[in-house]
């Protein structure tokens, strides 16, 4: 099988506001051919919010993303057909660090008035498989790099290199996944 590890970025601030207010600004993702393979393509495209298209003085801290990058992005509507044409065709199982990637994609199809892709339906939330097979609370990516001895690689919240450092973990992860598919 083959595996598209998604890391996105949002538009976020200090104090919480509506989850339907955040919008995605940055999408980075990698492609394991194979459970056990690295990986081998990437995709890494900026992001023009349209809500609040001007990033909090906390959100530029936390991500690193400038907002001249998301100035000159192009918006939503037109990056995420990009990355549904870098994805390729099925079969592929969509994973991401936890739920938020996927219940972000679907507020900012839902914004941007675009269909919901069915192949993202079969998604895997590696941060509770992790969890799962290590017999720990869920923790953070950083955190779950720490616990096998991996060492963070990049800028953490930044969803190229986040995506990049997940597929590690992917690795040890997806293989126990898909040997014990036939006995869940």
């Amino acid at each position: 099988m083959r595996y598209i590890i998604v890391d996105l970025e949002a538009t976020c601030w200090e104090n919480a506001r509506d989850r339907q207010r955040m919008e995605i600004i940055e999408i980075g993702a990698v492609e394991l051919p194979t459970a056990k393979d690295p990986f081998t393509h990437e995709f890494a495209h900026f992001v023009r919010p349209v809500v609040e298209p001007t990033l909090s003085d906390f959100c530029l801290q936390l991500t690193s993303i400038t907002q001249k990058q998301v100035d000159v992005a192009e918006t939503f509507s037109a990056v995420f057909p990009k990355f549904l044409n870098w994805i390729g065709a099925e079969p592929f199982v969509l994973c991401s660090w936890g739920a938020y990637d996927l219940s972000q994609f679907r507020v900012d199809c839902d914004r941007h008035q675009l269909p919901w892709p069915a192949s993202f339906n079969q998604h895997i939330n590696l941060k509770q498989e992790f969890a799962n097979v290590n017999r720990v609370k869920t923790c953070g990516m950083k955190q779950a790099l720490a616990h096998v001895g991996l060492p963070l690689v990049g800028t953490h919240h930044r969803g190229i290199d986040d995506s990049k450092n997940i597929s590690l973990l992917a690795n040890l992860i997806l293989p126990i996944l898909e040997s014990t598919a036939g006995t869940r």
